[in-house]
């Protein structure tokens, strides 16, 4: 489908990918979710793409429901329609999960509400200096739990913070984030794009196939499997990764000190 709210500029093997509606604050309209939904669905089977950088245009990340344009589809409506709408915000970040490519979120101004949960689901957060975040679903009526962010607050900063951010609605600034491993970094905001570019460049420097199964073997980690199930899963991506010849070029090329030549 056409773009209207997202850019998608190409740089090599990595997307960034711009929230672009920066008069609204990028803002989720229903146009902007369904476009996000496309783009993280077509990822799954793009192995082209091998890393995912999302930012946001203007002051800020994302100011999460654009509350002017959702109201209608949200209220007054039947269950059935409510829950269809609902999945359109949900669904999103299990694309994002779904999709083989690390997604690295780049955060400056706010990132509130569903801009937060969306921060949230992506595997690597950086942040500029002054961001400010939220789940302030709980502030205009609704459960804090939204979009993922009961699953994805307690593993990243235990119980205690994010029961206190989840049954609030308060804002944690970045470097209270940095303490809480909620974000890797913290940086200027001049350097934001510069700190986003040497992480996808860290990661696109690994085999292709290793850095698909990474992920996946992770999020299987952090999803709560047992030990063995996770090795399990470690020892076949190992074997695939042998299988393929990567193991053997990455050898050869760290004796030849050249920069490895993968396998897509």
């Amino acid at each position: 489908m056409p773009y209207e709210h997202l850019i998608i500029d190409k740089r090599g093997a990595a997307d960034w990918v711009t929230l672009n509606r920066p008069a609204q604050l990028n803002t989720l309209n229903p146009r902007l979710l369904r476009e996000l939904n496309d783009y993280f669905a077509g990822l799954e089977r793009d192995y082209a793409v091998r890393v995912v950088v999302l930012r946001g245009a203007g002051r800020m990340f994302c100011a999460g429901l654009d509350i002017k344009a959702s109201s209608g589809a949200t209220i007054g409506t039947d269950a059935d329609a409510m829950l269809r709408n609902q999945r359109e915000f949900s669904g999103l970040v299990m694309r994002m999960r779904r999709c083989p490519q690390p997604i690295i979120g780049l955060l400056h101004g706010h990132a509130a509400g569903g801009g937060f949960s969306i921060a949230l689901g992506c595997d690597v957060r950086i942040a500029a200096e002054g961001t400010k975040m939220n789940c302030a679903f709980i502030k205009i009526g609704l459960s804090g739990c939204e979009m993922g962010a009961s699953y994805h607050l307690p593993r990243l900063v235990g119980t205690s913070v994010a029961a206190e951010l989840l049954y609030t609605g308060r804002f944690i600034d970045a470097e209270r984030a940095l303490r809480v491993g909620l974000v890797s970094d913290v940086v200027p905001l001049e350097r934001l794009e510069a700190a986003g570019q040497a992480l996808a460049d860290d990661m696109l420097a690994t085999a292709p196939l290793g850095l698909r199964l990474t992920k996946e073997c992770f999020w299987a980690a952090v999803d709560g499997n047992d030990l063995p199930s996770v090795v399990a899963m470690e020892d076949r991506n190992q074997v695939l990764t042998v299988a393929n010849g990567d193991l053997a070029e990455g050898m050869q090329a760290f004796l030849d000190k050249r920069r490895p030549n993968y396998a897509a």
